[in-house]
């Protein structure tokens, strides 16, 4: 246990950065998508993308997780019903993260499937799920009105996001 404190600050900071990724790679997206018509502007973005998720993202997602599994080792007293929510929504994190590179390959290969509203609202995903993990953490413990409330708020946000109108880009 000498060396836990040490590993949950590692922890927290290597989440931080994977958030970050998470937070920006859709705005990016949002940025490609609506400006496909600039092809300069485009290249620039598309060294953006390929930087911010392969060498900030992917490598942060990865410490977050093995430093979270070292901190179970180290402490399982920490196994609960809070944990087990945590982990849930941790995963469909990871599932996120991993839909953001799928999308990035189709944005560098010049595939647009996707609008600038889609991605505006898909940024919001990882906000609602890090609510939940966040709040799990702090008050350890697993409250089913908390996480329906806060997936009931953050759907109601993403569709608000999907149905406005297209921004007018130039």
């Amino acid at each position: 246990m000498e060396y836990y404190s040490w590993i949950v600050i590692f922890h927290i900071m290597a989440m931080m950065s994977w958030m970050a990724m998470l937070f920006y790679q859709p705005r990016l997206y949002v940025y490609h998508t609506e400006h496909k018509n600039k092809p300069d502007f485009v290249e620039v973005v598309k060294i953006q993308e390929l930087k911010m998720y392969k060498y900030i993202g992917l490598p942060a997602m990865w410490a977050t997780v093995l430093s979270g599994m070292v901190m179970i080792y180290m402490n399982p007293a920490l196994i609960d019903g809070w944990l087990y929510g945590k982990i849930f929504f941790v995963i469909l994190l990871i599932m996120y993260s991993f839909s953001l590179e799928h999308f990035r390959k189709n944005l560098e290969q010049g595939i647009y499937p996707e609008s600038g509203n889609f991605f505006r609202a898909y940024n919001e995903v990882p906000t609602v799920l890090s609510l939940l993990i966040v709040g799990y953490v702090i008050t350890k413990t697993f409250s089913v009105l908390f996480t329906l409330i806060t997936l009931v708020v953050g759907t109601f946000i993403i569709y608000k996001v999907m149905k406005q109108k297209p921004k007018d880009v130039k």
